[in-house]
């Protein structure tokens, strides 16, 4: 019997396919057999033993912990009882579930981390980690039945784009597709996983090479024709030489999750269809998602009015995290703002409220975790390349989209402008606004508790500046933003020193009070 989760439905159920043998046996095994099989027992049991760990963390999503006992008793059963291996369940994550949670495992002291479900492979930092992925329920005969249909009917070469979970039955769809359209000389190509482990050393060397996940580049592949390599949320392909990514049609095997938000953002370009499994439908209509970019380039033109700007730490095991927070605090000073860096775990309105003194917030994080809906927001949330368009003078939306922020590292440096920069206009406020602020630009000693002092000297002259007024100025930093909210009380006038005469207030029930001259009408 496959596993079910009554709120989620099927969850690493067994391939619903009747024309498969392999599936018919498979319905016949015991419920310990296909646990062993969906969660791979053996192979995680095998990547812990040939790398000698012995303190393994095993990260579920909240929907599969209730298996985790499960599991854990099948892996100890396979491990056998003369390892003296640790396992250590961990839940309710730092972060996104879909990113390895190195903080957690840290705590206990972890060598690796076997991560369950649904994953954007983004490399870690420090620890190894061996992912699965889980097999999700797809009939062959209905998918391959629609996509023969529609591919019948569409000349483009195709390249075909799956979710992980759906890994385990791309080999069969590609070759029930081949028998079905055997006549047809269609270019299609199927992108490959491009691993279920994670080593932190190896995945640098890769980002220095092939590019980091989310890109294209050219290549020269063994075995393959040279062209273009592509690779996005965990799986990779090569197009043929002389094209691009845009020529070819996306087909996206899975559900409308982030993991297709970020192929349709990427790859805004392409003509994209989604054939959803549950409902045995194909979806031609992706405009929902792309209309998400209208809404992004308001943010972006909301942030370059910014004064103040919070950065979210949304991972602190996804590897250059720590380089992107450096790379976003110099872009944030040379544009003449104010930056403040803030871990706070999975952000929300009411963490961020906060901090009512940024006037936006840059997340930085995996890239499908990366896109938060900030309506509900008092500030909205920004993504490192929204920051880079919204900060960097002259820069220009050009239509594409940078979900990775690991793509961002490697490109120009950023320089100094020693010109005065010009005002600039605003969509927004409908005016010319200036960014750049003649302070202490270029000052090296403006460092620790001398910057502290010359910040409050300053926030003390600006609520100085007009005592009758509300509004005590812009705050340009986070203390002269507490001092301009800060309550002042009943403020005394110095000029006369004869009391007040005192009044006699209201008396009665507030149904009606004793000097109103009409009594209340009775119903």
């Amino acid at each position: 019997m496959p596993l079910q989760d009554p709120a989620q439905g099927s969850v690493f159920p067994s391939l619903s396919s009747s024309s498969w043998s392999r599936t018919q046996r498979r319905a016949s095994l015991p419920a310990a057999m296909n646990l062993e099989l969906n969660f791979e027992i053996s192979r995680t049991a095998e990547f812990i033993l040939n790398r000698n760990f012995t303190r393994v963390a095993l990260q579920f999503p909240d929907d599969l912990l209730k298996h985790s006992t499960k599991v854990v008793t099948c892996l100890r059963n396979k491990l056998g009882s003369g390892n003296k291996v640790g396992l250590f369940v961990m839940a309710d994550t730092t972060f996104g579930s879909c990113c390895v949670d190195e903080v957690g495992a840290s705590h206990i002291g972890a060598d690796c981390v076997i991560h369950y479900g649904h994953t954007c492979l983004s490399p870690t930092s420090t620890l190894p980690a061996f992912c699965v992925f889980g097999k999700a329920s797809i009939s062959i005969p209905l998918c391959v039945e629609k996509l023969s249909s529609y591919f019948g009917t569409n000349g483009k070469p195709i390249v075909v784009l799956y979710g992980l979970e759906y890994a385990h039955a791309i080999s069969h769809i590609k070759e029930a597709l081949v028998e079905a359209m055997p006549k047809t000389k269609l270019e299609l190509i199927f992108a490959d996983v491009m691993c279920s482990s994670i080593n932190p050393l190896e995945d640098h060397r890769k980002s220095n090479g092939l590019g980091y996940l989310g890109s294209c580049s050219s290549v020269n592949s063994l075995g393959a024709a040279t062209g273009t390599r592509c690779s996005l949320g965990g799986l990779i392909w090569d197009l043929l030489e002389g094209r691009r990514v845009e020529d070819y049609l996306l087909l996206w095997i899975g559900p409308d999750n982030s993991a297709f938000s970020n192929v349709v953002l990427t790859f805004i370009g392409c003509e994209i269809v989604r054939y959803d499994a549950t409902e045995d439908q194909l979806v031609t209509d992706v405009s929902q998602q792309k209309r998400i970019l209208k809404r992004r380039y308001y943010l972006v033109e909301r942030a370059k009015d910014a004064n103040m700007v919070g950065i979210l730490v949304g991972t602190l095991g996804v590897a250059g995290y720590l380089h992107m927070i450096h790379q976003m605090k110099e872009l944030i000073m040379l544009a003449g703002k104010k930056a403040y860096t803030l871990v706070m775990g999975r952000p929300n309105p009411a963490k961020l409220a906060n901090f009512p003194e940024c006037d936006v917030f840059i997340y930085i994080s995996c890239a499908q975790t990366a896109l938060l809906d900030s309506k509900e927001f008092l500030a909205p949330v920004i993504t490192p390349f929204e920051a880079m368009l919204a900060f960097s003078r002259g820069s220009q939306w050009t239509g594409t989209y940078v979900m990775e922020f690991r793509d961002l590292i490697s490109s120009s440096q950023l320089e100094v402008s020693k010109q005065p920069e010009e005002a600039r206009f605003s969509f927004l406020k409908g005016g010319y606004v200036e960014d750049f602020e003649l302070q202490e630009n270029g000052d090296g000693d403006n460092d620790g508790t001398l910057a502290l002092a010359n910040a409050t000297e300053k926030a003390l002259q600006l609520r100085n500046r007009d005592p009758d007024s509300l509004v005590k100025g812009i705050a340009k930093s986070g203390t002269e933003f507490f001092v301009t909210r800060s309550y002042h009380g009943l403020e005394t006038q110095a000029n006369s020193s004869s009391p007040e005469p005192y009044l006699i207030g209201r008396s009665g029930k507030a149904s009606g009070y004793k000097d109103e001259k009409s009594e209340p009408e009775t119903l």
